[in-house]
């Protein structure tokens, strides 16, 4: 299967054209096809310098590098294939010849109306409450008419000639048969007075010749799905199948917009998405896999749908089938979880090393740390962005700050004046325990054999140590950070922890 995406260079590339190209290109490697990248650039006024650059990277971030069209070597934007050109203002010649084999089958004819006639007959047609449509004035011109317009000069564009009577049917690969009646359809501009064409005549020009079998494309080109079924006819071409797949929508259900959120792709590339997580989280706005994961033995629950997807595993299970009609929310709480899950699904040693960077450039120990791929490894599960690293290992590099409000604990029934006692007791104990032994498991055995001696429960011994290590109210556990930071270390905040804690009884006192 041959599939296409076909952006305008307008600006950075939307998400929801992000989520347009990954079905497309799912579709294609699933059949052992071809997934093609073309430019729209017809609309040259809202072009924007760098927009294919965008386009071409953020695919190549997500995973999605086209096998032909407009394509980037080396940093350099080229194009591949046979069915080239692909950027569309490098194929006028083609727009302008289909243009004129409808204008001499009496399928498309001329328009002089100006600009401001148009403007003018839309009002009238807004005021009578009618939906906007062109009203043929210029449909009925003679030849002669029309070629002395020309030869004076007079700018013009090409309307398609739409058939005001009958039905135009069609079976969308997501919304099933459709139907729209003649009357309600406009006659488009196809071609406008600079000579470029509009969207509607140029990817049906290329989609044909470019031997496109599958258009994917947002639900708000169904309106004019009429339009280019109608042209695909007229030049005697078999249309390709369309998929319109649902809008993303904002939590209240609006569509999405930049006003309510971030809606470039590259805002969360910036931010520190990886792209297994974006590119899981686009697939699964308005597809459903079908798939699920069988509960743990015993449980009694139903099988739980499975919502992690790599690249290959959704080359595997998308299908148009399970694509839904209705509208899909765009919930960032959901990628976050799932940005979570990938980092989880990452090796420790490439966690380590991708993280090792970030808190170096604030402590510069750690980059020459023998140890910090066992110090990263304690923060991988609790972790969503890389940027979080140096805030949550810091205490492996500076001297925490611990006051008695960290220190002291509610919910743990743990006062200020308990803490003294505490961190004493704390102290007292873990210093019996061999430089040689200093491991997780004899630190977890030491704690629980004072939980089991003394009248403090487990939390009240493990949040003031964990604290004091730390200087952090969330953090990895006591014995992992104790452990990581040495007996020296840990002896020694311990300490500072009971003097923070002991003057502040005495002011107290």
């Amino acid at each position: 299967m041959r599939t296409r995406f076909a952006p305008s260079p307008t600006g950075l590339l939307h998400v929801g054209g992000l989520r347009t190209a990954l079905f497309a290109y799912l579709l294609a490697k699933k059949s052992g096809g071809t997934f093609m990248l073309r430019i729209e650039d017809t609309d040259q006024e809202r072009s924007v310098e760098g927009a294919v650059e965008n386009i071409l990277r953020t695919l190549h971030w997500a995973g999605l590098d086209p096998d032909e069209g407009v394509v980037l070597r080396g940093g350099t934007v080229t194009q591949e294939g046979a069915k080239g050109p692909y950027i569309q203002s490098q194929r006028l010649e083609l727009y302008r010849a289909g243009a004129q084999e409808l204008l001499a089958k009496g399928s498309a004819y001329r328009c002089f109306c100006s600009p401001a006639r148009l403007e003018e007959m839309r009002r009238e047609q807004q005021a009578r409450k009618e939906a906007p449509m062109y009203d043929r004035l210029c449909c009925s011109l003679c030849e002669d008419e029309i070629a002395q317009r020309i030869s004076a000069g007079e700018p013009h564009v090409i309307r398609l000639k739409v058939p005001r009577s009958g039905k135009i049917t069609f079976t969308d690969e997501i919304r099933g048969p459709l139907s729209f009646l003649g009357h309600t359809v406009d006659d488009q501009v196809l071609l406008k007075s600079d000579g470029f064409p509009t969207y509607h005549l140029a990817h049906v020009v290329d989609d044909h010749l470019m031997d496109i079998d599958l258009v994917i494309r947002g639900e708000e080109w169904l309106s004019s799905l009429p339009k280019h079924l109608l042209l695909f006819r007229a030049l005697g071409w078999e249309p390709p199948r369309y998929a319109h797949v649902p809008l993303l929508l904002n939590k209240d259900k609006t569509k999405l917009s930049k006003r309510q959120g971030d809606t470039a792709a590259g805002e969360y590339i910036a931010k520190g998405y990886l792209p297994e997580a974006v590119v899981n989280f686009l697939a699964l706005l308005g597809w459903n896999p079908g798939t699920s994961r069988a509960p743990h033995s015993g449980t009694g629950q139903r099988p739980a749908e499975q919502e992690i997807f790599s690249l290959s595993e959704l080359i595997e299970a998308f299908s148009l089938e399970r694509v839904q009609k209705a509208g899909a929310v765009f919930d960032t709480e959901k990628l976050d979880w799932l940005q979570g899950q990938w980092i989880r699904r990452l090796a420790p040693g490439d966690f380590a090393e991708r993280v090792r960077l970030l808190v170096a450039a604030e402590y510069a120990a750690a980059a020459r740390d023998r140890a910090f791929g066992e110090k990263a490894a304690q923060i991988q599960e609790r972790i969503t962005f890389f940027a979080e690293a140096p805030a949550m290992l810091r205490y492996f590099y500076e001297e925490p700050r611990v006051t008695p409000e960290l220190l002291a604990n509610k919910a743990q029934k743990i006062t200020a004046d308990m803490l003294p006692e505490l961190l004493e007791t704390l102290s007292d104990a873990l210093a019996e325990i061999p430089e040689t032994a200093w491991r997780e498991e004899r630190l977890r055995g030491t704690i629980e054999h004072l939980v089991a001696e003394k009248k403090w429960k487990r939390g009240q011994l493990l949040w003031p140590l964990r604290s004091a290590l730390t200087g952090l109210p969330y953090s990895p556990g006591a014995f992992e950070v104790a452990a990581a930071l040495g007996k020296e270390t840990t002896l020694k905040r311990l300490a500072t922890a009971k003097e923070v804690a002991t003057e502040r009884s005495g002011q107290s006192a």
